[in-house]
């Protein structure tokens, strides 16, 4: 008995840490697919944005973020504050095998794959503001999400709090995570306000294309590959039959998702615009996938990929409204996550019976208000204090010159220097 449970322990904390690495890999898609949709002038800048805000994300979820997330007491809305865990500590073999099962992988493990969330989170905002927002601005922000704003509401729910509690059900995050992230970005977005020349005085919208579609779709299919991290890794557990199955069917069903959301942005793109909008249809497989993310074990195959499709649908309406209200997004992160993040949470009671729509409105509107607010009285004491967009000269040069004093591109976008 002993050797089984040592055994199915080592299994699922390497399955928990895998899970995890293939969602630290999606770090590696934000950056790629908002390099791709930024002009050129500004991609040096939103590459040290992403690589930065992993590693802040990283250290504050280490230092508190985690510790309020998952504190174990509390009174359902303010966590117990204990910061221990920045000091080291795991499972002893003896707690394990005396747990009965109730402890079946490495706390190191969790902390990890709860890490990468986090990071996913604050990716979400870092494509909406982009092109326009001063770089330690949005770093100094990036500390008090992931330390704070986004653990809290993480604590509501994942951590037993009163969202969970009241019968809300997120499985791996529609609400959780991008819900959460599209409320920061988009209470940054209304502080910024456009880029230049994006919107004209009589209500003219100037499309401003990214300089690497390519990246781009790299970037999307990155993603897509550490989506199955993301959702299937939620499961927690894979060492028996039974939820072997249950992670196999996670996996169906987010890469069915993510392809109705592909064809059905691409057929809407199409009737709309008349031509296939590759712009559309990978936020369409983008939509797709975190349609899915708050219940992709319940569906079936083919009612996942209906799930995906509706948020296909719904992610381009959503970006040409935004540009109708003058919410710029160049990367389309505030309709994708936000948008169709409500989408998922209120799909959810659809193919579960053991959700409700009254707890997952609840959950979604909490989420919402929460991260909305608190965000926007940071973005507005951060722009009181320093400032949080940078010059009409530095944007008009790109901000990868103003504040990272170097090009992505040197010898397509500018003449200095004397290099071949």
């Amino acid at each position: 008995m002993e050797a089984i449970t040592q055994l199915s322990y080592a299994l699922d904390t390497f399955y928990f840490l895998v899970s995890g690495a293939l969602v630290m890999w999606m770090a590696a898609g934000f950056a790629m697919l908002e390099a791709g949709l930024v002009r050129a002038k500004n991609t040096a800048e939103i590459l040290t944005k992403n690589i930065a805000l992993f590693a802040i994300a990283c250290i504050m979820y280490m230092v508190m973020g985690y510790n309020i997330m998952y504190a174990g007491d509390g009174n359902g809305y303010i966590p117990a504050l204990d910061l221990s865990f920045m000091f080291g500590g795991d499972n002893a073999v003896e707690d394990v095998l005396a747990s009965n099962g109730d402890i079946y992988y490495s706390g190191m493990s969790d902390f990890f794959f709860q890490v990468v969330f986090v990071a996913t989170a604050m990716s979400i905002v870092s494509g909406a503001v982009a092109e326009r927002m001063k770089l330690w601005a949005f770093l100094i922000f990036a500390v008090v999400m992931t330390g704070v704003i986004y653990p809290l509401q993480g604590y509501w729910k994942w951590g037993g709090g009163f969202l969970d509690a009241a019968g809300f059900s997120d499985f791996a995050g529609s609400g959780v995570v991008h819900l959460c992230g599209a409320s920061a970005a988009l209470a940054g977005v209304i502080l910024l306000g456009a880029r230049k020349g994006k919107y004209t005085a009589d209500g003219r919208v100037n499309a401003i294309p990214g300089a690497n579609m390519p990246l781009a779709t790299l970037g999307t299919f990155i993603l897509w590959l550490g989506w199955f991290g993301f959702n299937g890794g939620s499961k927690l557990m894979i060492s028996n039959i039974d939820e072997a199955n249950a992670v196999a069917a996670v996996f169906v069903n987010t890469n069915a998702a993510a392809a109705g959301g592909v064809v059905a942005a691409l057929l809407t793109a199409r009737a709309l615009f008349g031509k296939a909008d590759l712009t559309m249809a990978l936020n369409g497989a983008l939509a797709g996938l975190v349609a899915i993310t708050a219940e992709p074990l319940a569906p079936s195959p083919l009612w996942a990929t209906l799930v995906g499709a509706i948020g296909g649908i719904l992610v381009v309406f959503s970006i040409l409204t935004m540009d109708k209200l003058k919410v710029d997004d160049p990367v389309g992160a505030i309709s994708v996550h936000g948008v169709v993040g409500m989408w998922g949470l209120v799909a959810v009671p659809l193919s579960n019976d053991d959700a409700n729509f009254a707890a997952q409105l609840l959950g979604l509107v909490v989420i919402f208000a929460w991260t909305f607010i608190a965000s926007f009285i940071v973005w507005l004491i951060l722009k009181v204090v320093m400032g949080i967009r940078v010059s009409e000269e530095e944007e008009y040069e790109g901000v990868d010159l103003g504040e990272c004093g170097l090009e992505a591109y040197p010898e397509f976008t500018g003449n200095r220097g004397s290099g071949l």
